[in-house]
C-alpha cells in the first residue's frame, strides 16, 4: 500500500523532531463505518497501537486491519485485568494505573524520536474509551489530533430505527457498572438513556429498568456493527446471551407505549385499526404509515400482516382470516396492558375488515375503556373501479358473497334489492376453494333484472405484479375465474363501456339517465 507522507512533524528548541499523537475512532465494528479522516490518519502513522486483553485480540485492530501496513510499528497495549480482580498491592486501580504509567512511557519513546502515533479506540476516542487515559498523559508534552468516530450509542439506535431522543427530552448515557440502587435512580431521572458497559452487569442493569419503569420501552443491541449484530426487547434478553460489547436503549418516549413497571399498568395503551389499501404499497396512506410505526405491536391476518415492513421491537402476532372476534380480544387485552396495537386490515378496515370486529368485541365491561381509532385506507372497489375509469360513478352498493357470517338466503336477498334498484355494485368476498357456487348464483340472480350486455369487471390481485383486469359482459362472465384475491363489480343500465384509440376499455356509469 503506497504510503502517503506525514506532515512535517514539531521540533523541540534545539531542532529535535516530535511525532504526533493521534487519536483513532474506529467506529462500533464494521470497518465500512470508518471515516475518511480516520483512515487516512492510520495509513500515515509511523505506529499504531491498541488494546487488547490478556491473551486476546484486539476488535478495534480488527476493525482497522484493512489499513495497517506491513512496515507499521505495532504496539499491543495488554490490559493487566479486565474483570477487576488482582493481587496487585494497589489492588484493580493500581494495576491500571502501572499499566498506563508504562504504556504512556512506550508511546512517549515513539513520540521523542517525531513518529505519528495512531492509537485506535473503539467508537469514540473520549467516550469510555482507554485513549482517555493516555491522551492525559501524553498530550501535555506532545502535539494532538483526536479524530471522532461513530459511537455504538448513536449506531444502537440507528440499528432499532427508533430515535434516541426528540424535542426537549433529556438523553443521559449511564455505565452499567453502577450499583443498582443509583442505576435505578438516573434511569428513574431521565427521558432517554443508554446504558453501556453491559455483560455481568446486565441481570443488575435489567432489574434496575424494571423498578425504575422503562423496561418495557427498553431494548439490547449486541455486537453493534460486528459479525452477530443482535437486537431484541429487554425483557425479552437472557443475562447469559448478552456479551461486554452491548448497550441497552431506551429510546424516545414520543412515540412508545405507556410503561409497564414490574407486571402492572401504569397506563392504558390504545387499539388503532388500520387500512393498509388494496395491495400496491403506494396505496397505503402516509397516516397509516405512521401509526404503523408507533405501534408496539401488530395483530392482523398472517397474509396482511406480511405486508407491514419489520420494525425492530415491534412485535407481530399473525393468525387465521377466521377468527376476527378472538383477534380483537387478544389487540384488547394488549392494550388494557397499555400497549399500542395496530390491528391491520386490507383494503379500508371499516369495509368487510376488521373495525367493525374491534368495536363489537369492545362493548364488553371489559374493555370499554379501551381507546379505540379508526384510520381509513383506500377501499378494494375504489382501485378496481380507478383501473378501469369510474363503473361506480353514480350511486352504487358493496356486498359480500362470503355466508360464514349470515346465511345465504340474506345474501341473495341483497343482490336482489341491488340489482332490482339498477345500481352498479362490487362484490367483496365472491369465492374461495370452498365456497364455489355462490358466484355463479349472483349472476343468475342479476340476469334476472339485467341485460345480457351489462358491463362486468372482473379484477385479480389489483395493484400487484399479478395484476389482472378483464371487462366483460353480464352473459359472458365466467364464474369458474373467481377466486378470493378477485373482485367483480357489476354494473348498472347506465354503465357503458367503449375502447380508446390505445385499444384500452374505459368504463364508467353516467350520472344522467336519458
Amino acid at each position: 500500500m503506497h504510503k502517503t507522507e506525514p506532515s512535517s512533524p514539531a521540533a523541540t528548541t534545539d531542532n529535535r523532531p516530535i511525532g504526533k499523537l493521534i487519536g483513532v475512532g474506529v467506529g462500533p465494528g464494521d470497518p465500512e463505518l470508518l471515516t475518511l479522516k480516520a483512515v487516512s490518519a492510520i495509513e500515515e502513522a509511523d505506529v499504531v497501537a491498541f488494546h487488547a486483553r490478556k491473551g486476546g485480540d484486539s476488535t478495534a485492530r480488527q476493525i482497522a486491519q484493512a489499513h495497517i501496513r506491513s512496515d507499521h510499528i505495532i504496539e499491543l497495549l495488554e490490559y493487566p485485568v479486565t474483570t477487576g480482580i488482582t493481587d496487585h498491592p494497589g489492588g484493580y486501580a493500581g494495576a491500571m494505573a502501572e499499566f498506563y504509567s508504562a504504556a504512556a512511557k512506550r508511546l512517549g519513546a515513539h513520540l521523542e524520536s517525531g513518529k505519528t502515533v495512531a492509537i485506535l479506540a473503539l467508537g469514540d476516542p473520549m467516550l469510555y474509551s482507554s485513549y482517555q487515559h493516555l491522551h492525559r498523559m501524553l498530550a501535555e508534552d506532545f502535539p494532538a489530533e483526536i479524530i471522532p468516530g461513530i459511537p455504538s450509542i448513536t449506531a444502537a439506535a440507528d440499528v432499532l430505527g427508533m430515535p434516541l431522543c426528540e424535542d426537549e427530552e433529556t438523553l443521559t448515557v449511564i455505565p452499567g457498572t453502577l450499583n443498582e440502587a443509583t442505576l435505578t435512580e438516573k434511569l428513574r431521572d431521565t427521558d432517554c438513556a443508554v446504558v453501556m458497559k453491559l455483560g455481568r452487569t446486565f441481570s443488575k442493569v435489567k432489574q434496575a429498568m424494571i423498578a425504575a419503569g422503562v423496561a418495557d420501552r427498553a431494548f439490547v443491541v449486541t455486537r453493534v456493527g460486528m459479525p452477530g449484530q443482535t437486537h431484541m426487547p429487554l425483557l425479552e434478553a437472557e443475562p447469559s446471551e448478552i456479551p461486554y460489547f452491548a448497550v441497552a436503549v431506551i429510546p424516545s418516549d414520543k412515540q412508545q407505549a405507556p410503561s409497564i413497571s414490574m407486571g402492572h399498568t401504569s397506563a392504558i395503551g390504545e387499539v388503532v385499526v388500520l387500512g393498509l389499501g388494496p395491495g400496491a404499497p403506494r396505496w397505503t396512506t402516509p397516516e397509516v404509515q405512521a401509526e404503523l410505526k408507533r405501534a408496539t405491536d401488530i395483530v392482523g391476518y398472517s397474509t396482511y400482516i406480511n405486508r407491514v415492513p419489520e420494525r425492530a421491537g415491534q412485535r407481530r402476532h399473525p393468525s387465521d382470516n377466521k377468527v376476527e372476534a378472538e383477534r380483537a380480544a387478544m389487540a384488547l387485552d394488549m392494550a388494557k396492558a397499555g400497549r399500542r396495537v395496530a390491528v391491520v386490515s386490507s383494503g379500508d378496515p371499516g369495509v368487510f375488515a376488521m373495525a367493525a370486529a374491534v368495536i363489537e368485541t369492545a362493548d364488553d365491561d371489559l374493555w370499554r375503556d379501551i381507546p379505540i381509532r379508526v384510520i381509513p385506507g383506500m377501499t378494494a372497489a375504489q382501485a378496481v373501479a380507478s383501473c378501469v375509469g369510474a363503473p361506480l360513478g353514480h350511486d352504487f352498493g358493496m356486498i359480500s358473497l362470503s355466508d360464514r357470517l349470515k346465511p345465504f338466503d340474506i345474501v341473495e336477498k341483497r343482490i336482489r334489492a341491488l340489482a332490482g334498484a339498477d345500481m352498479a355494485f362490487a362484490v367483496y368476498n365472491p369465492a374461495s376453494k370452498e365456497r364455489r357456487w355462490q358466484i355463479a348464483r349472483m349472476r343468475d340472480i342479476v340476469a334476472e333484472y339485467q341485460s345480457p350486455t351489462t358491463a362486468v369487471i372482473v379484477a385479480r390481485a389489483v395493484g400487484s405484479e399479478q395484476q389482472k383486469i378483464t371487462v366483460t359482459t353480464l352473459a359472458d362472465f365466467d364464474p369458474t375465474i373467481v377466486d378470493m384475491r378477485t373482485m367483480v363489480i357489476i354494473g348498472a343500465s347506465t354503465t357503458r363501456v367503449y375502447e380508446t384509440t390505445r385499444g384500452e376499455k374505459r368504463v364508467f356509469t353516467s350520472r344522467r339517465y336519458d
